[in-house]
């Protein structure tokens, strides 16, 4: 959750070079190592696109010159966590608890070392719903809907935020439970953070564990996740964990490590504290009149009624509220009506698509249907050099005025949109395109 920006920012490059090696493993190998086959009966795993950029990342830091470093980087970074104990003192980490979680702890192997250029990742919206919006996720999720529904409700009463979402989000970070990493999760933070000398995020997040150990939230043992900190079925940073996770029963420390009540109540939790609406859906996908100009993407349901959007289902629109225009796949696709809780979900993961797909995972294992337009059978997508292109040329054109990241958000929409409007395209529906992108270099 919320792991792509850090480890682009807290890691740092090591400038010797090193040739590849042919008893090196191969990126297919370390992504087995680190969340099994994606496949099969074990494992019903989706890598959501941080996780994805992260495993490009990891892979290219692994190298044989990465283990002729180690010895020497276990020197180094020994000396670099005891400079970590004031701080971790300051938050109340006594000196046993500090001595004994850190006693022994060695570089995790290929993580000491940046890519020479960051991997090219791209992949299109319709194809990463259809990998999280599976037959056998929604299958899954509906069988835990009806096999807990008391203690939902309840965690749905206590924090107003529908229980199938924090099912939803469960089911994407890891399998409902089934696959939360397998990694040292105290190694994986202090080499992140002796890497990253220029940031603090890792640093941060490794006293969080440290004082997790301090309170008695969880054992040295059981302090296991993903190859980027997180940890549990939701997936939590160990900041995360210290202010959002709850017991479902109230009676103890949150265990988001084999309790899937905790976990869901953790999810929940964290979402109302983000800012959950509950009188309001994430979405709705509607039906655009014909000629619709696209001229506005933000108004209230009321007005977008007014224009004519109408719910795909055939149900009232809600009367008030809201509501942004979506196409995730540009006019050519489905159309969604997006509110507040959509961008609240997206505080858990950043990415337009997770948000999007989550929202359509709950409501499927709620008994809703699936989106009824048609996705487009082709989109080509763009590269990450492409989309930070798109937010340079954009910015210089007066449109844009967000972070130059390749993260194609709401801002960046907008731009786009408008942009749009200005050249007279049409339909001018905020999707970038190649086309887009062409237009924007004349």
């Amino acid at each position: 959750m919320l792991i792509e920006n850090a480890a682009q920012r807290s890691v740092k490059q090591n400038g010797q070079k090193c040739k590849d090696s042919k008893e090196w493993p191969s990126s297919r190998a370390i992504l087995r190592q680190a969340f099994g086959h994606a496949r099969g009966n074990r494992r019903d795993v989706f890598l959501s696109f941080p996780v994805i950029f992260l495993l490009f990342v990891l892979t290219a830091f692994f190298s044989p010159c990465a283990l002729a470093q180690e010895s020497a980087a276990g020197s180094d970074l020994d000396h670099f966590l005891q400079q970590l104990w004031p701080r971790a003192r300051d938050a109340g980490v006594s000196r046993e608890i500090f001595d004994s979680a850190v006693a022994g702890l060695t570089p995790e192997p290929g993580l000491l070392r940046r890519p020479q250029a960051q991997a090219e990742f791209t992949i299109s919206i319709p194809s990463y719903v259809s990998g999280a919006v599976s037959a056998a996720r929604v299958a899954r999720g509906r069988a835990l809907a009806g096999e807990l529904s008391a203690p939902l409700a309840t965690i749905e009463e206590r924090s107003g935020v529908p229980s199938e979402i924090a099912l939803a989000i469960l089911g994407v970070e890891s399998n409902f439970g089934s696959a939360t990493g397998a990694a040292d999760t105290l190694r994986v933070l202090a080499t992140l953070a002796y890497a990253g000398h220029r940031g603090t995020i890792f640093s941060d997040e490794l006293v969080a564990a440290l004082v997790m150990l301090q309170r008695g939230d969880v054992t040295r043992a059981r302090l296991r996740g993903s190859w980027a900190g997180a940890m549990g079925q939701p997936q939590f940073l160990p900041s995360a964990y210290l202010k959002y996770a709850t017991a479902y029963s109230g009676d103890a420390a949150p265990d988001i490590w084999t309790n899937r009540l905790d976990s869901l109540a953790s999810v929940a939790n964290f979402l109302k504290f983000s800012g959950w609406d509950p009188r309001l859906p994430w979405a709705v996908e509607v039906v655009l009149p014909k000629n619709f100009d696209y001229a506005d993407f933000d108004l209230d349901f009321a007005q977008w009624r007014a224009l004519g959007l109408a719910r795909a289902d055939g149900e009232a629109l809600p009367a008030s509220g809201p509501a942004s225009l979506y196409l995730p796949a540009g006019a050519a696709g489905p159309a969604f009506l997006i509110t507040d809780n959509f961008e609240v979900i997206r505080k858990y993961n950043t990415s337009d698509a997770y948000a999007l797909s989550i929202g359509l995972l709950a409501d499927r294992i709620a008994g809703r249907r699936a989106p009824i337009a048609p996705w487009p059978k082709k989109i080509a997508a763009l590269s990450t050099a492409d989309c930070k292109e798109l937010q340079r040329l954009l910015t210089t054109r007066g449109f844009y005025r967000g972070a130059i990241d390749g993260k194609l958000g709401r801002t960046s929409r907008n731009a786009v949109h408008a942009f749009q409007l200005s050249e007279g395209v049409q339909p001018a529906d905020g999707f970038a395109t190649k086309e887009v992108l062409e237009r924007l270099r004349r």
